[in-house]
């Protein structure tokens, strides 16, 4: 099954530049380090369950993405097999 990508959001950094501020400020969680080896709905699933604030955006292992920090966006890293592949993090 492929990836379903979402498309990028707007970015909202919450007046934050680092993935702490926004945590604190929403209160949420920010850093996903189980998820890794998951497949990938199921990884967007329980990221957006634990901060309904952010918007998961799925990416391949190999594609760049921009360098821009958002507190309101996860990147999802997945390999050809639709599996994480980078620990997902707000940024």
């Amino acid at each position: 099954m492929a990836a379903s990508f979402t498309p990028y959001p707007p970015c909202s950094t919450f007046l934050c530049s680092d993935r702490e501020c926004c945590g604190t400020k929403q209160k949420y969680d920010t850093v996903w380090s189980n998820l890794v080896g998951m497949v990938a709905e199921e990884a967007k699933a329980i990221i957006t369950k634990d901060n309904p604030l952010v918007t998961v955006v799925l990416v391949h292992i190999d594609e760049a993405t921009i360098d821009n920090f958002c507190c309101n966006r996860v990147w999802l890293f997945v390999d050809e097999n639709n599996r994480v592949r980078k620990v997902p993090m707000v940024g």
